[in-house]
């Protein structure tokens, strides 16, 4: 066991669960700039659903959104978001202002963990100067630093937070040593202690660039056999039968990682004098998918004599991905957009997500099911358990007619049991 005071900074979908995790076996301070989570979380509402409510209600935590309460923590972990703008350039804002508000209440022999997602080199270079001028303190002999990845997924009940091997850092080999021990309590697949902090970084942000990149094979495939009138999903059928065929699939790609963290590692090539040429290529094909899935939309409403301006599209879900309420980078936006360019009149139902945030986020407002205009078209953006649990009937029931179109980006329904006369499409 360690001795180490905890505090984790930004409880939100990393930071929450391991604070959780931490306060099973001692108190541990939990920080967040947002009054109405902390006041939430002390009335034991959570949600990210990434907690269960009787985790959550045991946990040890002082929520707090007094920064002062922080200098009661030797051993403080940064869990922020980090992501992109507009040009698909790294957002450090909240991960710099998480370090100055750690900054003014570090103490000699404290250590700060960064788990936020940046691109090598950030901890040192953009992060400690900040930890240095708000403190006062001298890096690497008054107070340490390591970095520790997160490989949080939400919405996964197998891939936790305890059961993920964890990658660790320091900036020294006894602050690797006690950033180990601390996280070793907790986590029960072990650690990976890797050489540098550097290396840890750039660790993390290739884990989700691989991912990225093999799904963007997928979508570029899928834009080939759409042009071949060939079924994607049964040529993945076909080829993973050979033993070393790996099983991606098509679809959109959001989030807070995958559509997020190649952009940190091709921004950083970039102020080196290397643009990347695979990692770029890949992102833009899983950014236009939002756009295509639109337009093969359009085509299908005209291939079955629709009047495309006017005509009413429904989409089900919003959210990243499937059973979770988070909104952050989802590409459904990107579908909702340009089947408006077209006159269409979209409307969205999801059940998952919080119709305020949307709101708020993205300008789109929800309808109710039983608000729902019958459609020309259904789409299902996002296969949620809400929807997979009903039959083609409730699809039907969306539709205006029974000549409909349904439009089932991630291939999870049934072609066998598609009614006579509605026209499926899939990517």
């Amino acid at each position: 066991m360690h001795n180490r005071k905890i505090s984790v900074v930004g409880l939100g979908y990393v930071g929450l669960p391991v604070a959780v995790e931490f306060a099973k076996n001692q108190q541990v301070i939990g920080f967040d700039i947002n009054s109405i989570r902390i006041e939430e979380l002390k009335q034991g509402i959570e949600r990210t659903n990434e907690v269960d409510a009787e985790d959550l209600k045991k946990a040890n935590i002082l929520y707090t959104c007094n920064a002062e309460d922080l200098k009661k923590a030797d051993f403080h972990i940064i869990a922020v978001p980090t992501p992109v703008n507009k040009a698909k350039q790294p957002d450090l804002r909240p991960v710099i202002k998480a370090s100055r508000t750690v900054g003014k209440q570090l103490k000699k022999g404290d250590i700060v963990v960064y788990e936020s997602t940046v691109y090598p080199g950030a901890t040192e270079e953009d992060c400690i100067p900040v930890l240095e001028q708000e403190s006062g303190l001298i890096w690497g002999i008054d107070f340490n630093v390591g970095y520790s990845p997160e490989r949080i997924n939400p919405g996964d009940r197998v891939h936790t937070f305890k059961t993920i091997t964890k990658v660790v850092s320091g900036d020294t080999p006894e602050t690797l040593e006690t950033v180990a021990g601390v996280y070793e309590s907790v986590v029960t697949a072990g650690v990976h202690r890797a050489a540098t902090i550097k290396v840890a970084e750039a660790a993390k942000v290739i884990e989700n660039t691989q991912r990225d990149l093999n799904i963007s094979l997928m979508n570029e495939l899928a834009l080939i056999f759409n042009k071949m009138n060939i079924d994607t999903r049964d040529v993945l059928a076909a080829a993973s039968t050979k033993w070393n065929f790996l099983p991606f699939d098509p679809g959109l790609v959001g989030g807070h990682c995958i559509g997020v963290d190649p952009y940190y590692l091709t921004y950083k090539s970039a102020t080196l004098g290397y643009t990347p040429q695979v990692i770029l290529s890949g992102r833009s094909i899983n950014d236009s998918m939002g756009t295509f899935i639109a337009a093969q939309t359009v085509k299908e409403l005209i291939k079955a004599e629709k009047c495309v301006r006017g005509s009413v599209v429904t989409i089900l879900g919003f959210t990243f991905k499937e059973n979770v309420p988070d909104i952050r980078n989802t590409r459904v936006i990107d579908i909702y957009k340009e089947l408006q360019t077209y006159g269409i009149n979209v409307q969205v139902f999801d059940p998952m997500s919080d119709p305020n945030e949307i709101m708020e986020e993205y300008g789109v407002k929800l309808s109710a099911e039983d608000e729902l205009k019958p459609a020309h078209a259904v789409l299902l953006a996002v296969p949620h358990d809400y929807f997979l649990a009903k039959d083609w009937s409730y699809l039907v029931s969306l539709l205006n007619d029974e000549t409909g179109i349904v439009i089932d980006i991630k291939a999870k329904l049934e072609r066998e049991d598609v009614p006579k006369g509605v026209k499926l499409w899939r990517l």
